[in-house]
């Protein structure tokens, strides 16, 4: 569904990704885990469009979408959700939904299903999106994504400063949305979340995948451990 060649990218003369090659299968959630400053957010932005690659390149089923801007993923059902979310803190939850359908005419349709998903979210379809909770928010910016009916979701550190209540919760979203069709790449600093919920997944060190495979592989590897995984990872594990 989902293919990365060879890409290089960066700003001015910095390059921030070097060479990464990786690819995402239909209905899969794939994981990409790394720490602060690795490279994850300037990937995906790569991918999207927002950020021009230098070399190399990005095709999304099986068609080249290297270096196209960033509408044109949208309208090839290829959705961000960007890292903290970025909703419209003084428009409402409803209106937050609206603006994330705007390219589809049954985006009322499109909305019922977004409560289906999100009970929450209905409860307070009216209150403004800046009032939520950090898991309701979060919550909002998924189903926001999904007005747009991507083939692919792309999500930018899904779990970043909420509790550990709230990261199960966005957790349990995401593997819904897998068992309903929609494929997932994941992007995140909490290595634990991630794998915890991915099929496969890949290490990013300085802009380069230094590791792949799958899951439950992963967290079993010995530098994986090390370096990205505390000593509660078990019981999220399990």
């Amino acid at each position: 569904m989902l293919q990365v060649r060879n890409l290089r990218c960066g700003y001015g003369s910095l390059e921030v990704i070097r060479g990464v090659s990786l690819h995402v299968a239909p209905g899969e959630i794939v994981g990409l885990i790394g720490a602060n400053g690795a490279g994850k957010t300037s990937l995906l932005r790569a991918i999207v469009g927002l950020l021009r690659p230098w070399s190399g390149e990005i095709r999304l089923d099986g068609k080249p979408v290297t270096g196209q801007p960033a509408w044109r993923s949208v309208s090839n059902d290829l959705v961000l959700v960007p890292e903290g979310r970025q909703l419209f803190c003084d428009m409402t939850v409803r209106e937050n939904l609206v603006i994330g359908g705007y390219r589809r005419p049954d985006r009322g349709r499109m909305v019922e299903d977004v409560w289906r998903r999100f009970p929450r979210l209905h409860e307070r379809a009216g209150q403004l999106a800046g009032t939520l909770s950090g898991g309701e928010q979060q919550m909002l910016a998924l189903g926001r994504a999904l007005m747009g009916r991507p083939r692919v979701l792309l999500l930018d550190e899904p779990t970043m400063g909420l509790a550990p209540i709230l990261v199960r919760d966005v957790l349990s979203a995401i593997q819904e949305l897998k068992e309903q069709g929609v494929t997932v790449f994941v992007v995140e600093q909490n290595a634990v979340g991630a794998l915890s919920i991915a099929d496969r997944s890949y290490v990013i060190e300085t802009g380069e995948i230094v590791l792949e495979g799958e899951a439950a592989e992963l967290v079993q590897n010995p530098e994986v451990k090390r370096a990205y995984l505390g000593k509660g990872y078990k019981e999220v594990w399990e």
